[in-house]
C-alpha cells in the first residue's frame, strides 16, 4: 500500500474509554500506521493516556469532530451558535495535543438537523463566519480544518463535493481545506473518481468507507478505482478506514455487518493491502 493508513475508532462506538483504548495495540500489531479519534469528551486530561499508548504503539493521531444539535454554526440562536464554536475550539485544542495535523468531520453544521427547505444564505454566512473564527484559533497551533460533507439525510448545508469545495472557496482560509469521504460521495456522486479530481487541490485526508458501512470490500463503492484516482492525482495524504456497527446510535445501523471489530479491522486492513 502506497498511502499510511489509520482506523477511526468509532468502530467502537462514540464512547473513548478503557476498553477502546485497550484496542490500540491490536490495531498497530494489524499493521495499521494511525488511528483517527473522535472527539465528544473535551476534557483534555481525558485525553493524556490516549497520546501516551499511541506515543508507546508509534501511532499516529488524528482527531475529528461531530456537531450535534446543541453545537450547530448555523442554528438561528446565536447562543447555540458560540456553543458550536466553543465546541470546534476544544477540539482543536485537543487535536494540537494529540499531536493531529487536523481537526476533520462535518463540524460546519449540525447532524441529523433539518429544516425541510435547503440552506439559506443566511445559513451558509453563518457557517463561513463561524469556521472563519476557529480557523484563525487552528492556526495558531498549526491545526488545519478539514470540512466533511454528509449524504443528504444526515445534513443539508453542503451534501455534495461541489457544494463544499463552494464553501471552503468563500471561507478562502488557508488552513480550511476538505476531507473525502467514499460512503457520502457513493451516495450523492454520479462519479465518485472525478469528485474527487474536482475537489483534489484542497483535500489533503481521505477516508474510505463502505456503501455498508461494514467491512471494506464487502459492499459497492469502487474502492479500486479510488486508489488508482489517487495514484493519478499523486495524493500524498493518509487514508482512514471509517466503518461504523450498531454500536454507534447516529449510524442508525440495525443489522450487524460483522462479527466483531477486530474482525473488521483485520479484514478492512488486508483487503486494502491486496489492493496495493
Amino acid at each position: 500500500m502506497k498511502h499510511p493508513i489509520a482506523m477511526n475508532l468509532l468502530v467502537f462506538g462514540p464512547e473513548m474509554d478503557q476498553t477502546v483504548l485497550s484496542e490500540l495495540a491490536f490495531i498497530a500489531e494489524t499493521g495499521y500506521q494511525g488511528v483517527e479519534i473522535p472527539i465528544f469528551n473535551t476534557d483534555l486530561a481525558h485525553w493524556e493516556a490516549w497520546k501516551n499508548e499511541a506515543d508507546r504503539l508509534g501511532l499516529q493521531i488524528f482527531a475529528c469532530g461531530i456537531a450535534g444539535p446543541s453545537e450547530n454554526l448555523i442554528s438561528p440562536d446565536p447562543a447555540v451558535r458560540k456553543a458550536g464554536l466553543d465546541y470546534i475550539k476544544a477540539t482543536i485544542d485537543i487535536a494540537a495535543y494529540l499531536g493531529s495535523p487536523y481537526i476533520s468531520g462535518p463540524i460546519h453544521s449540525a447532524l441529523g438537523v433539518f429544516t425541510g427547505k435547503p440552506a439559506t444564505e443566511q445559513e451558509i454566512n453563518w457557517a463561513v463566519e463561524g469556521v472563519r473564527e476557529a480557523a484563525n484559533y487552528a492556526a495558531a497551533k498549526n491545526i488545519t480544518i478539514c470540512l466533511e460533507y454528509l449524504n443528504r439525510f444526515e445534513s443539508y448545508l453542503v451534501s455534495s463535493a461541489d457544494e463544499l469545495y463552494a464553501l471552503v472557496e468563500k471561507i478562502n482560509y488557508p488552513n480550511v481545506r476538505i476531507m473525502y469521504d467514499t460512503f457520502h460521495a457513493n451516495i450523492e456522486e454520479k462519479n465518485t473518481s472525478e469528485a474527487l479530481k474536482q475537489i483534489a487541490d484542497k483535500t489533503p485526508h481521505i477516508q474510505i468507507s463502505e456503501s455498508t458501512r461494514g467491512i471494506l470490500g464487502q459492499g459497492q463503492v469502487d474502492i479500486a478505482g479510488l486508489l488508482l484516482t489517487l495514484d493519478e492525482l499523486n495524493y500524498q495524504g493518509w487514508i482512514v478506514v471509517e466503518s461504523f456497527g450498531i454500536k454507534l446510535p447516529a449510524a442508525h445501523i440495525w443489522r450487524k455487518m460483522f462479527e466483531n471489530e477486530r474482525e473488521l479491522i483485520r479484514e478492512s486492513y488486508r483487503h486494502l493491502i491486496s489492493l496495493g
